[in-house]
């Protein structure tokens, strides 16, 4: 699987980016929850060594074991479904330590924008066949399921976005999609409609409540709206330049702990409140340049395979970013979901790594093809 590739096609840049931010998460986490800034060290460690290795391997070869990637997946969510630990109301972990929890939901993203990147690969010439996109549509649902199951909305969504995104980059029509999403918009308000309606029992309760604290945060401030209206505030007071890292300051929303999970979904108001606007800028600039880094990769990739690998993440690492930052801006319901790179997670961040670390060699390969046929320079 290793090939003779050239140090100048490494994208350092997108390296650094996932680095720097991994590093602003560890500073965040090591104010939010200090006992876990240990942990998060060594995972980054690790998913930054296991990024090296997986990029020098030739993914033309990984991928065709997509079908193999494709069972482990659902494999996984059926443990979690049978033997999984439940917590808050959601049962998302396999206890694999006493102190250590795996969560499917999380690889089923990489491994699934893997399985789609081969099987996009060998019917790219009837992509936009009735039949092939039936078949996608059909491989989607079955692992989609198994998450909005567990309950996991936040990931469900994610999931359907991501799915959007690879099917996009696939070679699906423009009016293929514009047909899609005339039936699926005013679909999905009916459905939103039933589903917030008592008793419909397409929603859990408590996934009602977080819609309803958004619509109406005054009627949920002191209950569902109590997290993210303390997130805003957070990020407010951090003004400009924020109170200080490890600041102990009595009216800090951090330090008083009135935003619970401040070291995964709730991060990003941690860093508004210590670094201030300037700190939550830095991870938005962040998030967007390793984002569009990806879609660069993804334009120059070498096969339809590499495309879709690279803008997948691509599309992962904005979407997932957008939605934890609308959360914690009270701009979105809550989801639930993590900073990417930057929220405490292991399952994430190492999922994370490893998808860019396919990433890395869609860009190693690709350089080296044009280079072989004397039409790239690489900058």
């Amino acid at each position: 699987m290793l090939k003779g590739y050239r140090i100048r096609n490494y994208d350092f840049k997108l390296v650094l980016l996932v680095l720097a931010l991994s590093g602003v998460g560890i500073l965040a986490i090591g104010s939010a929850e200090p006992s876990l800034q240990g942990r998060q060290v060594m995972g980054v460690i690790a998913g930054a060594f296991m990024m090296i290795i997986i990029s020098l391997l030739d993914y033309s070869l990984l991928i065709r074991l997509n079908w193999l990637f494709y069972g482990a997946n659902l494999v996984l969510l059926v443990l979690v479904r049978y033997m999984g630990e439940s917590s808050g109301g959601a049962q998302r972990w396999l206890p694999v330590t006493d102190s250590f929890r795996f969560q499917p939901s999380e690889t089923a993203k990489i491994l699934l924008i893997l399985f789609f990147a081969q099987y996009i690969m060998k019917h790219r010439e009837r992509i936009n066949s009735l039949h092939i996109l039936a078949s996608c549509v059909g491989l989607i649902l079955l692992p989609w399921y198994l998450v909005f199951r567990q309950p996991d909305l936040s990931t469900s969504i994610v999931l359907i976005v991501l799915f959007c995104v690879i099917m996009f980059a696939g070679g699906v029509r423009f009016r293929i999609i514009f047909g899609v999403l005339a039936v699926a918009v005013p679909a999905f308000a009916v459905v939103l409609t039933l589903a917030l309606q008592p008793g419909s029992g397409i929603l859990g309760e408590f996934q009602q409540n977080r819609i309803f604290a958004f619509l109406e945060p005054e009627k949920y401030a002191t209950t569902t709206a109590y997290q993210q209206l303390n997130s805003v505030t957070a990020i407010a007071s951090g003004m400009l330049n924020g109170k200080g890292y490890l600041n102990n300051e009595i009216t800090s929303v951090n330090n008083g702990n009135f935003v619970s999970e401040n070291q995964t979904d709730f991060i990003f108001s941690v860093i508004g409140e210590e670094f201030g606007f300037k700190g939550t800028l830095l991870v938005i600039v962040l998030l967007f340049a390793a984002a569009m880094e990806c879609i660069k990769i993804a334009r120059r990739a070498k096969d339809m395979a590499g495309t879709v690998i690279a803008a997948g993440m691509g599309g992962l690492i904005a979407f997932q970013g957008f939605f934890n930052i609308g959360v914690t801006t009270f701009i979105l319901p809550n989801t639930g979901l993590p900073l990417p790179f930057v929220s405490y997670g292991l399952t994430s961040l190492m999922s994370l790594y490893m998808g860019m670390g396919f990433v890395l060699n869609v860009r190693l390969q690709s350089g080296s093809r044009s280079q072989r046929s004397g039409t790239w320079n690489a900058d």
